[in-house]
């Protein structure tokens, strides 16, 4: 159709429609209706809620609650010695190694320290040992008591830091060259 012809159709229209109806009384009854309640809306998004919350709570428990057994694979990094201690064991052989080194330096610095300085060390040397045979004893008769299983490691690594503190006080005096 080209423009001429679309004229011409548009000519022929009616230039007036009649409502098959009267159409204000459904206008009115509209415009006199009272407004839609708000409490619709936010009872639906409650119970959207509702369901978010029971749904994800139901979820995470179907994935809390799985209880078949698991495999454990055990890699050489994840083997670790015991140490506990009384006498049914015995600490692990790099800590031996780090402490009977660390015991060969400490009689070297005790030639080189003041009988003061070698008396209070030894002192608190025995009471780092008092203590560790005091735990291992009590270990012997409550082999279970994790509490004083930790604190007989922590004597260990005491001893440990005192030997390392000792062995390093001659060297780090000679070592100086700012003097």
């Amino acid at each position: 159709m080209n423009d001429e012809e679309l004229m011409r159709a548009a000519a022929r229209l009616a230039r007036e429609i009649r409502p098959e109806r009267d159409l204000w009384a459904g206008i009115e009854e509209a415009i006199n209706e009272p407004v839609a309640s708000r409490w619709r809306p936010m009872l639906a998004q409650a119970a959207a809620v509702l369901l978010l919350i029971g749904a994800t709570s139901t979820i995470t428990y179907m994935a809390v609650k799985d209880t078949s057994p698991r495999a454990v694979v055990t890699t050489p990094d994840m083997i670790f010695e015991r140490a506990s201690f009384g006498n049914r064991y015995t600490l692990g052989p790099g800590f031996q190694d780090a402490r009977n080194g660390l015991v060969a330096e400490l009689n070297i610095e005790f030639d080189r320290l003041s009988p003061e300085a070698e008396e209070d060390i030894r002192t608190n040397l025995t009471m780092i040992h008092t203590a560790i045979n005091n735990m291992n004893d009590e270990l012997e008769k409550d082999p279970g008591n994790t509490l004083l299983q930790e604190q007989l490691l922590r004597m260990y690594h005491e001893e440990l830091a005192l030997l390392r503190r000792v062995s390093g006080l001659s060297r780090n005096v000679m070592m100086r060259n700012d003097i």
